[in-house]
């Protein structure tokens, strides 16, 4: 709202102020009827002296009409008018203006209906074409404002525009601003500020989206799963050609198996005659290996009491 200026009043009540005192200095003299009249001339030539006066602020441009025409574009400052003759039926700010705008129930351009909030940055910068060829700028732009953006949804799938929010931001300034250029009103841009959807359709694109992550987990998996056995299969190769390299692997697995407390471990009548632990030579030496091993940790750590673990590891060979 524009503050109004305290200068024409205070040059009424200068003027006002001083044909009163002509006039008492005249009613003092016995002059009654000439005081009558300093009076009310006084009165008059504040009235038309501060009606006549205008200031403008920086920002603000008015459009003086005479007799109904269009004379100029005063402002900033002070200027003056005709009373009654001129008018000043505008004042226009030329600054920077902010003017937020939606579409409501907005079918996209596959069909789902969505609610977009946006914000306009505009200025005028042509006051006098702002003021004479559009009735109302602020309410024509908010309109035109609406009727681009459903249009722009209208054309946009629903994907797109909540990735590319930006890419919509331009497309509406440039529409808009081609609406708007005749009237004088520049528009700076446009910001897209949310975009709502159905909550049906949130929990959809949430299930779809939960889904689309495990599809891609279980393609990780099954590459993985993939790759190790390439591996196996490399190795199976070098232990074909290498018995000895098999043998020593499968003791390791073995011996790695007897270290833990409370184990046992079935061995198939083929891997122990491969591995040549078929005789109670070689079971007993396994056996006792992976008993030192047991004691070397016991001296480390607290020693397990007779009914607090399980007796020592068993080996079962199959047959």
């Amino acid at each position: 709202m524009r503050k109004i200026s305290a200068l024409p009043g205070l040059i009424f009540v200068v003027i006002v102020s001083i044909g009163s005192a002509f006039a008492y200095f005249e009613y003092t003299n016995s002059a009654y009827g000439e005081s009558l009249s300093i009076a009310v001339g006084a009165f008059v030539i504040a009235v038309v002296a501060s009606y006549s006066i205008k200031i403008a602020d920086q920002w603000d441009r008015t459009v003086v009409l005479r007799l109904g025409r269009f004379r100029s574009l005063e402002g900033p400052g002070l200027f003056f008018i005709i009373p009654i003759i001129e008018t000043v039926p505008y004042w226009i700010d030329t600054r920077v203006i902010t003017s937020s705008f939606k579409a409501e129930k907005t079918l996209t351009k596959d069909t789902v209906p969505v609610d977009v909030d946006a914000v306009l940055f505009w200025k005028v910068v042509d006051p006098k074409r702002a003021a004479l060829d559009v009735a109302d700028y602020g309410s024509a732009i908010s309109w035109a404002s609406q009727t681009a953006l459903r249009d722009v949804i209208g054309k946009t799938m629903l994907s797109d525009m909540l990735e590319g929010r930006e890419k919509i931001s331009s497309d509406l300034q440039k529409i808009i601003d081609i609406r708007t250029e005749p009237w004088g009103i520049n528009v700076i841009s446009v910001e897209v500020k949310d975009v709502l959807i159905p909550a049906a359709l949130q929990d959809a694109m949430s299930m779809q989206a939960q889904a689309e992550r495990e599809r891609q987990a279980r393609v990780i998996l099954g590459d993985s799963e993939k790759q190790v056995a390439e591996k196996f299969a490399e190795a199976a190769k070098t232990y074909v050609n290498d018995p000895v390299a098999l043998h020593l692997r499968a003791m390791n697995m073995l011996y790695e198996g007897l270290k833990q407390n409370s184990t046992i471990v079935i061995v198939p009548s083929s891997a122990v005659e491969t591995m040549q632990l078929g005789g109670l030579a070689g079971l007993t030496a396994l056996t006792m290996a992976a008993g030192q091993e047991r004691a070397t940790q016991g001296k480390e750590g607290p020693q397990p009491g007779p009914w607090s673990e399980p007796g020592p590891a068993k080996a079962v060979v199959g047959q």
